[in-house]
């Protein structure tokens, strides 16, 4: 659910019971076999219980289903049942309750569970449980999720993130098919592939022995748009060919205008008929050679190989973006000739400049006045170095190359006393393979001081943007596991347990935050610790500001930690 909410469609512009009824009949006549009631929330409407028991009446109608976020559904299942509803999909995309009233801006996780259990019991089987995976959010929740199939006869679902307007899209929040996959097979290495239909848009697999399976809806990785047979029709009656696709035609409209049955059998044929072989306009980012290089960078060892994949990778971003790669006058190198917007290129350059280890990718922008200039990378161990094409420093140790002269100057280079940087000056994370592993803890904390308005309104929790302390505290979590990505030469580092808790100083007018991280390796966690309480710090004060500016964050320390060589620690 969106921050502020979402605008309401005017009921004079949504689909009627009967207006529904007539357009089912009318797809069920011309083939359709399946329809599903999803949403939105297809519960809150009043008239659900009569559209399905309508529905059900029509011949030649083999399946009725519905998608749902559940918290009605324990109250409505049993009426849905008797009306002939046979197939249930329920939206969760954690099971954590704090995440949940984070996602839907409200309370209900016990309702939902509470519906699946209900959905169980009624004999449904197996019941679906849909989750859209994102980085940095719930795909460390991948295991308990599979573990939620041991028990019940579930098919939990896992959805790679899709570009949506309003969802605030990033490429880097989507976790793929093959990753997903890769971390359940650590845990469950027995796990099997189960058999698929050919319209079917997921890849099942199943735990020996468990209860439920799970399936993988690869919509971004693989996309499966060649076999979908699914047409949609909005609430407000717009059909739509494609869930993505932004072209919709108004059954609603032609309805209410008379339009006769043929007419609009022609009108949704023609819209079948402009249907996309693939849905999102194939970005480059999609397709699966990039996803593969995103996620394998390859060893020193597998540059043959990689230099064969780029190749590859090329022919498959000129075909898709229907541009030809040219060789840019002074290094000889392939570049892409972009037009704005930039975004798809600047992220191809950064994947690129890795993957071409000893190459220095061009930008060519014919806008620009300025001279493009790069760091020239010389065989580096893949994702030492980040180049930024337009930046006028150097980092020590490197060779600075000007596009006009193609000189180079070298900078000197670091004193070797410096840990985070090689023999050259290149920067490096700190090698911590000959250390052992033990066990490692850290808390940190940090002081927000809101104000006495402020702190009022957090105290009796009537800040717009919601719960501040539920919030903050997901934010502190979330914050610790994205160390690694937040601090570029700080390891990463798989954490066994992560809490923040938040208490309230009335002295103060402050808000107190506590993060503690623990773990079993060979590094420790006092970085995850202040990234908590930091990130905890920032989310409190970004959900007051609307209220007073004048919000002070202090003492951000460490207070303890334990284990590694330099034995524990203990602010006094």
């Amino acid at each position: 659910m969106p921050e502020e909410g979402v605008q309401l469609t005017p009921k004079s512009e949504l689909l009627t019971t009967q207006e529904i009824i007539t357009l089912a009949r009318l797809f069920v006549k011309e083939g359709v076999e399946k329809i599903r009631l999803t949403g939105g929330e297809p519960l809150i409407r009043p008239d659900v219980v009569d559209i399905v028991g309508q529905l059900y009446k029509l011949e030649g109608l083999k399946n009725i289903a519905v998608t749902t976020n559940g918290i009605n559904l324990a109250r409505l299942l049993p009426r849905l049942k008797e009306a002939g509803l046979n197939a249930i999909n329920i939206s969760l995309d954690t099971l954590v309750p704090a995440k949940f009233e984070f996602i839907v801006r409200r309370k209900g996780f016990h309702k939902v569970m509470e519906g699946i259990h209900k959905a169980t019991e009624l004999g449904y089987h197996p019941v679906k449980v849909n989750c859209v995976v994102m980085r940095g959010f719930n795909e460390d929740e991948l295991l308990g999720f599979v573990d939620f199939t041991k028990d019940l006869p579930l098919d939990v679902r896992f959805i790679e993130y899709m570009p949506f307007d309003g969802n605030k899209w990033n490429f880097k929040k989507m976790v793929s098919y093959k990753e997903m996959l890769d971390t359940i097979k650590q845990r469950w290495p027995e796990l099997e592939e189960l058999p698929c239909e050919a319209s079917s848009t997921a890849k099942s697999y199943k735990v020996p022995h468990f209860q439920g399976q799970i399936s993988f809806i690869t919509s971004m990785s693989e996309h499966f748009c060649g076999s979908c047979n699914r047409l949609r029709i909005t609430a407000d009656g717009n059909l739509k060919v494609c869930l993505f696709g932004n072209s919709e035609v108004s059954l609603r409209d032609h309805l209410r205008s008379g339009a006769s049955e043929e007419e609009l059998v022609q009108i949704i044929g023609a819209a079948v008929g402009r249907k996309k072989k693939q849905h999102a306009e194939a970005t480059p980012m999609s397709s699966p050679q990039c996803q593969d290089t995103l996620q394998n960078p390859p060893t020193s060892k597998q540059w043959g190989h990689t230099l064969n994949h780029w190749l590859n990778l090329r022919e498959s971003l000129s075909k898709q973006t229907g541009k030809t790669f040219k060789k840019n006058k002074l290094t000889g190198q392939l570049i892409l000739p972009v037009s704005h917007p930039e975004q798809q290129w600047h992220m191809m350059t950064g994947i690129l400049q890795i993957q071409l280890r000893g190459s220095c990718v061009f930008q060519k922008d014919l806008s620009s006045r300025f001279d493009t200039k790069c760091l020239k990378i010389e065989t580096l161990p893949v994702g030492q170095v980040s180049v930024d094409s337009h930046s006028k420093e150097t980092s020590p140790g490197s060779e600075f190359c000007s596009r006009d002269s193609g000189s180079c100057t070298k900078v000197p280079c670091a004193s070797d006393s410096l840990t985070h940087t090689d023999e050259e000056g290149r920067a490096t994370m700190v090698d911590v393979g000959g250390k052992p592993d033990s066990r490692r803890t850290a808390v940190a904390g940090a002081v927000v001081r809101l104000g006495e308005e402020a702190f009022g309104m957090v105290r009796q929790n009537q800040m717009k943007k919601g719960d501040v302390l539920a919030v903050a505290q997901i934010a502190g979590i979330q914050g610790a596991k994205l160390t690694s990505q937040l601090i570029p030469l700080c390891h990463n580092i798989p954490l066994n347990h992560v809490e923040v808790s938040l208490s309230l100083d009335e002295a103060r007018h402050a808000v107190v935050i506590r993060s503690s991280c623990q773990t079993w390796g060979r590094t420790g966690v006092e970085m995850e610790a202040l990234t908590a309480a930091s990130l905890a710090a920032l989310t409190v004060y970004d959900m007051c500001k609307a209220v007073t500016h004048d919000i002070v964050i202090e003492e951000v320390k460490l207070l303890s930690k334990t284990g590694g060589q330099r034995g524990d620690f203990l602010r006094v």
